[in-house]
């Protein structure tokens, strides 16, 4: 959430960059300023009011020593009345702040100067490639047929029980699921993240700290009765651990990581692109999370991008690094790099992480603060990245390395498999 200052300080600009997202931010800006300026109107009435009840009741104390009770009942009905203007200028000023948070949450996160022009996902730059694309014979199978052959995967079971986008994982297919997340957690605590272990449900309230609410409710699978929500990445209850914490600068940057199931609706995905792993409701994915001070967040966002990169690398596939255009961010993020790998017998391109920068923005919807040198209390920054998303990740896998003999495992992964080959 945009800070009340870093509109009223620039709203021009503020419109500018928000208009890099293709968010016509106008409109709701002049209504910010406009509640805003009811606010402190009525705030500076109400401030007058009270100070002028304090002193009349000070002045009823001595009138009633003095024995000037006349004067002293006149005091008392302007106490009364002004008590009536307070319960007032309250309310309004009630309403103005709830009407002003209702507004705020609205507004998309700015982006960062180095997001490029741009619309839709063609526009976004490819900064960096990676890794061998396979040449793969004609008779190459996609994953999803590699998946039955080799009893992998059972997309149908899944459907019996539960619906479209829920598989089955089996035997090897479901230790290749395992060895993925365990190497993806033990290089992460290599690189100096805390692993943690969060739920997989949340309340509102961590919803909206980390900006999925009310911006991507409808994604989101709501458990109604209890008003809870399954999460759609574990940056949602990781990153709410820091919610009205004041952490000490010393102590940044803050590093988590976790692997959870992630659930997402993904209402209105349907054709080919969706087959197979390519797009679920229920995936698995181990997220790293930093909490990090202004100064040194795009730092650690360069070595959260340069911890996935090496990711592909030791899993062998072919890879490239996108930044995002303003068009195809995020409502949260600054700036966003997007990893992509190669599956060779789809002879496509698939996303398997963003790692992103929030600035201060999700830190102050969640008061996610710190102390620095100075005694002073600044909001911080919060950077979220997968390392890795596994279903576009395994398909790839698997379709890059189906040889005749049956499938390879990369080599850094066989310690966790226990297995060499899928045959």
């Amino acid at each position: 959430m945009l800070t009340l200052k870093t509109i009223s300080e620039n709203p021009e600009l503020v419109i500018k960059k928000l208009a890099k997202k293709h968010f016509d931010a106008k409109e709701i800006i002049e209504k910010v300023l406009e509640i805003d300026q009811t606010r402190k109107r009525t705030q500076t009435s109400l401030d007058s009011c009270l100070s002028e009840s304090n002193n009349l009741s000070k002045h009823i104390g001595q009138l009633m020593k003095e024995g000037n009770k006349a004067e002293a009942e006149i005091a008392k009905n302007r106490v009364a009345e002004i008590k009536g203007q307070s319960k007032v200028l309250e309310d309004t000023l009630r309403q103005a702040e709830q009407d002003l948070q209702e507004l705020l949450v609205l507004i998309p996160n700015l982006p960062s100067d180095e997001v490029p022009e741009g619309r839709v996902a063609e526009d976004n730059v490819v900064e960096k490639t990676g890794g061998i694309i396979p040449e793969l014979g004609e008779d190459a199978l996609p994953h999803w047929d590699l998946a039955k052959k080799y009893d992998l995967i059972d997309f149908e079971l899944g459907v019996k029980i539960t619906g479209a986008g829920f598989p089955v994982y089996k035997g090897k297919g479901a230790r290749l699921q395992r060895a993925l997340i365990n190497y993806f957690l033990d290089k992460a605590r290599e690189s100096g993240y805390l692993e943690v272990q969060p739920p997989y449900v949340v309340n509102a309230a961590s919803g909206y700290g980390t900006g999925q609410l009310p911006d991507k409710e409808g994604q989101m699978y709501h458990a109604t009765l209890d008003d809870l929500y399954l999460i759609p990445t574990a940056e949602v209850p990781v990153t709410n651990i820091y919610r009205d914490v004041i952490l000490e600068e010393k102590d940044l940057p803050i590093m988590n990581t976790a692997y959870s199931a992630c659930f997402r609706r993904e209402a209105g995905s349907y054709g080919k692109d969706v087959r197979g792993l390519n797009r679920l409701h229920q995936f698995d994915k181990v997220e790293i999370v930093r909490i990090d001070k202004p100064e040194h967040s795009y730092d650690s966002l360069k070595e959260m991008v340069a911890h996935v990169q090496s990711l592909v690398d030791e899993l062998e596939l072919p890879w490239r690094i996108l930044r995002l255009c303003g068009g195809d961010m995020s409502f949260t993020s600054a700036l966003t790099f997007d990893f992509e790998v190669f599956s060779a017998a789809q002879k496509r391109w698939l996303e398997v992480s963003s790692v992103s920068n929030f600035e201060s923005y999700q830190a102050n919807r969640l008061k996610c603060r710190y102390r620095d040198a100075d005694k002073k209390i600044q909001l911080a920054h919060t950077l979220n990245g997968s390392a890795l998303a596994l279903p576009r990740i395994v398909a790839a896998l698997l379709e890059n390395n189906q040889t005749d003999a049956g499938i390879r495992i990369p080599k850094v992964l066989v310690p966790y498999t226990g297995f060499e080959f899928i045959n």
